[in-house]
């Protein structure tokens, strides 16, 4: 069942996203050669309570951190440890927050350092095809409009979607109905109607679209072990463009300081 928010609603997830924006901001400071993993789940941990939310990852299904951090060939839900970031890597770092009842998810994949042109093009990819999915996410469309936009885009360009992972309805659970997956059918799926929050999250390969799951029983990596990029926004359908909730922006500001 898909469950429709109110205005009062969107507002307390607004609230919850701001902090989450705010929270990869700050581990955007800090990425660079040199940093464990490890230390970036507790600063984002520590900023998210700090700010007078929780962590909506940590203790999710027995998920033991507050981040998802994916690094090269790793698409989602790897765990922070003591992985020492390398220059070249590419590290998706996947956040939840909670708030007034409410959760927000984003990710933001970076790069460390100088990577190749065509991991970099990977990343470029990811990310575009994650905004012109959105342009679709508009009241009377259906979802396999926004589904089929992403794929089409990611697969003219050489790459391919991963399938078996997808996005997804979010507000008082941090996953709720609908799916929205990152491939399908123009004119398919669920109806997109005023008041559907969801989160749009493109898992971008750069080999093969299969993926194969770690004995952890969390961590997804490519089948060919070549990398993989994710970004992702919890949005609002709207009538004519959506309301995007998290933002990118403080990642921005902190790549250029």
């Amino acid at each position: 069942m898909i469950i429709y928010k109110t205005e009062e609603d969107i507002e307390l997830i607004r609230q919850s996203a701001l902090i989450l924006s705010k929270a990869h901001g700050e581990i955007a400071r800090v990425i660079k050669p040199g940093v464990s993993t490890l230390q970036l789940d507790k600063l984002a941990e520590e900023f998210i309570l700090d700010s007078g939310g929780k962590p909506s990852f940590k203790n999710y299904n027995g998920f033991p951190y507050s981040l998802c951090i994916s690094v090269n060939s790793v698409v989602v839900h790897g765990f922070p440890g003591n992985y020492i970031l390398n220059d070249g890597d590419i590290i998706s770092v996947d956040g939840g927050v909670y708030k007034n009842g409410f959760h927000s998810d984003s990710a933001y994949t970076h790069a460390v350092g100088e990577v190749s042109p065509e991991v970099q093009k990977l990343l470029e990819v990811t990310k575009n095809s994650l905004y012109l999915g959105l342009e679709k996410a508009v009241t009377g469309n259906r979802m396999g409009d926004v589904s089929h936009t992403i794929q089409e885009y990611v697969e003219a360009n050489g790459f391919t979607v991963v399938r078996e992972l997808v996005g997804h309805g979010i507000g008082r659970n941090l996953h709720e109905s609908p799916e929205v997956p990152n491939y399908g059918k123009r004119g398919q799926g669920a109806k997109l109607q005023k008041g559907l929050v969801i989160a749009v999250e493109p898992m971008v390969n750069l080999g093969t679209r299969h993926i194969v799951q770690e004995e952890d029983g969390w961590t997804i990596r490519t089948k060919d072990n070549k990398p993989s990029a994710h970004f992702e926004h919890t949005i609002v359908v709207r009538k004519d463009k959506p309301e995007i909730l998290t933002t990118f922006e403080y990642i921005e500001q902190a790549k250029k300081s």
